[in-house]
């Protein structure tokens, strides 16, 4: 009986946050190791039926880094890496946008349908969702910096009750280029904003922001971020991540979240419990 109890309260824990964020857009960054283990991507997608069923509106923008690393070896063709940042010649987005926008993008759509949403892939060309202009081309080649989104296409495949699947493959604003690479946390920032979602969650390998004993700090503000990073508690990669949530909550994103992709239901957790289990930023 105590067991069917504790049911019960951790559904009426869950209550106010899904009336809170019922018919609210939420932006999920999906990425790291959430991606590679069978066992995360079910639960994953568990996690975004059920928000999708309690009314809320999930929109998925996927990574998909070390797949595309792994294609270019087998291929034997180089890559590499400029302050973190692929540079993507031609031969290099050939095969990110095989990868993301055919492998990556259409598997998170068949394991979603399987537990019976109904979602739709695309790319940032569909309907000139992303549109893009070289990040410095001399440098970084294909590597394109988004110059505008175009929300209208989510929304209405949102308003059609799908939820969109993205690949950060973005169109060119000036048609001067065949496409872009796009850094999918920025991708997603700028997806959120232009939507107007409630909040956006990056999935990443970690728990959160760490401090410098390797502790979770649950709650930031922006200025908590800038000090961490200037005294270098917050480094290397979970610079960009920041740097995107801080963009989401300039742009008008209410809430912006850092969790681990690795730790089963933490969307869940995250989203529709009072103490959650990652790092929450907010203006």
């Amino acid at each position: 009986m105590k067991n069917k109890i504790d049911t019960i309260k951790t559904l009426f824990e869950a209550l106010p946050f899904i009336k809170k964020f019922n018919n609210e857009k939420i932006v999920i960054k999906y990425g790291g190791s959430a991606q590679t283990s069978q066992n995360l991507k079910i639960g994953f997608v568990q996690d975004i039926a059920l928000l999708n069923l309690v009314g809320m509106k999930p929109i998925i923008v996927h990574g998909g880094g070390a797949s595309i690393t792994n294609l270019l070896s087998e291929l034997n063709i180089d890559t590499k890496f400029i302050d973190g940042q692929r540079v993507t010649t031609k031969e290099v987005l050939r095969v990110a946008e095989m990868v993301l926008s055919g492998e990556i993008n259409k598997e998170i759509v068949s394991l979603l349908n399987r537990e019976g949403t109904k979602s739709m892939g695309l790319s940032g060309k569909d309907g000139n969702l992303l549109e893009a202009v070289p990040k410095d081309f001399k440098t970084f080649e294909y590597t394109g910096v988004i110059e505008r989104v175009n929300p209208e296409v989510l929304n209405g495949i949102i308003d059609n009750g799908f939820i969109p699947v993205v690949a950060p493959i973005a169109g060119c604003a000036s048609n001067t280029y065949s496409g872009f690479n796009i850094n999918a946390d920025i991708a997603a920032s700028e997806i959120a904003i232009a939507t107007n979602a409630r909040k956006i969650l990056f999935l990443t390998d970690t728990q959160g922001v760490l401090d410098k004993d390797k502790n979770l700090i649950t709650t930031l503000s922006l200025e908590d971020c800038d000090r961490l990073k200037s005294d270098g508690t917050i480094y290397g990669g979970m610079i960009p991540k920041v740097d995107a949530c801080i963009t989401a909550l300039r742009g008008g994103v209410k809430k912006a979240h850092i969790i681990d992709g690795q730790q089963e239901h933490s969307l869940l957790l995250e989203i529709l419990t009072s103490s959650g289990v990652g790092s929450c930023i907010e203006l």
